[in-house]
């Protein structure tokens, strides 16, 4: 079981998008796949048309000890789900004082060990208490960057506290790569951040590029990934492909 998350302290980069359509992509192929959304926003519930508002028991309560796993997954066609709630900002404080509070979510996750082949895991664009659940718990991040002038501000931040983790928490932790998002290759800026971050990180650098196109942003206000929306346009062809890169280790 391989345990993925998707992360970017940088909100509006695409990290949602990334887990919901990689998971579909990944289940395209045959595989058992769970999602977890981490993030207190839940713009991952939402845009599979889980109304986080009618759920009872969501991963706040997960974290806090109240339910187990297998109490709160939700059945999408395609995948599974644990879902969000607005409840979760909460959780930021309420868990400070918990011993280990660092690996609430790897803990709980030893329930459904072996239950799937990957588990993607939405990261909230910040790096708190929730953050660091996903890092203790994961074995592979996933970074992923638009293709724009700043993307590479803050990153150095990011990379201390993976190296933190790796040091204190999770030693097997690793990034599997940088995915690059919001790409528009008819701009000249897109294609020299693009060449900038390939020269910065070299092979960590995935060969899937995530084009810019409508139907990526349509298809969360229709409670759809992107195969369901539009299984033709360019957002379908770009995930399939990184999903393979992810299958296949990069």
């Amino acid at each position: 079981m391989r345990k993925i998350a998707f992360t970017n302290q940088k909100g509006g980069v695409g990290k949602t998008t990334t887990t919901v359509n990689t998971g579909a992509g990944l289940a395209n192929l045959g595989y058992r796949v769970l999602l977890v959304d981490m993030d207190p926003q839940a713009n991952l519930t939402y845009s599979v048309k889980l109304n986080s508002n009618r759920i009872d028991k969501n991963v706040y309560h997960l974290l806090k000890g109240d339910v187990a796993v297998t109490d709160i997954i939700m059945k999408h066609k395609q995948f599974d789900i644990l879902p969000s709630s607005i409840e979760l900002s909460g959780a930021e404080m309420e868990l400070v004082n918990i011993p280990a509070r660092e690996m609430l979510l790897k803990d709980a996750l030893q329930e459904v060990s072996g239950k799937y082949d990957f588990v993607l895991i939405d990261c909230p664009p910040n790096l708190g208490v929730l953050t660091l659940n996903a890092f203790t718990a994961a074995d592979e991040l996933v970074i992923v960057l638009q293709s724009e002038y700043l993307a590479l501000h803050g990153l150095s931040k990011l990379m201390d506290v993976i190296q933190v983790v790796q040091r204190r928490l999770n030693k097997n932790l690793k990034v599997e790569g940088i995915l690059c998002t919001l790409y528009d290759n008819r701009k000249n800026l897109n294609r020299e951040v693009v060449g900038h971050i390939r020269d910065y990180f070299g092979a960590k650098v995935f060969n899937t590029v995530i084009r810019d196109n409508v139907a990526l942003a349509e298809a969360p206000s229709h409670h759809k990934t992107i195969f369901e929306y539009d299984g033709e346009s360019n957002g379908a062809i770009d995930y399939q492909m990184f999903a393979k890169e992810i299958r296949n280790g990069h």
